[in-house]
């Protein structure tokens, strides 16, 4: 199975996967998330280490379950090659109603058929109040005119 865009990536191809993963994250679907990696796919989540699919839709599953009302956007930051490093933020409430926004980076490499083979991320969050919101749009895909990152300053 290939997933496209392949490597090597370009500044275009590039934007285009980091779309693609953002989108794929904002569905909250684990089994389908878990597709976009390698059967042996290596992740590090802050201190948390997964391989392989069911580790990951594990931690996927996990993520959403406490993660309620997610919504996240991600920008490319660099590329080359097979590797690409995004930034991104999103914002989510737990089960008692506190909003969070959370920060991070993470570096991806790619096999040659477009699967991510290894993934690091760096997050960081705290609490926000309701009213400090920006991500508004209904659940599911971020809008094509939705503000960015860069838009927010984050």
């Amino acid at each position: 199975m290939s997933r496209p865009p392949l490597p090597p990536f370009t500044e275009q191809s590039a934007v285009e996967k980091v779309r693609l993963a953002e989108d794929g994250w904002n569905s909250r679907d684990p089994a389908k998330v878990t597709l976009a990696y390698t059967e042996d796919t290596r992740w590090r989540n802050r201190a948390e280490f997964a391989n392989g699919h069911a580790e990951v839709q594990a931690f996927l599953t996990r993520k959403w379950n406490r993660e309620l009302d997610y919504r996240l956007i991600k920008e490319l930051w660099a590329f080359t090659g097979n590797r690409i490093a995004v930034r991104y933020a999103y914002e989510y409430h737990d089960d008692s109603g506190q909003w969070f926004r959370a920060y991070g980076n993470e570096n991806w490499e790619f096999a040659e058929d477009g699967l991510m083979r290894n993934r690091h991320a760096s997050i960081n969050e705290h609490p926000i109040a309701e009213a400090d919101r920006k991500f508004h749009w209904p659940l599911g895909r971020r809008p094509d005119d939705h503000p960015g990152l860069s838009h927010f300053g984050f």
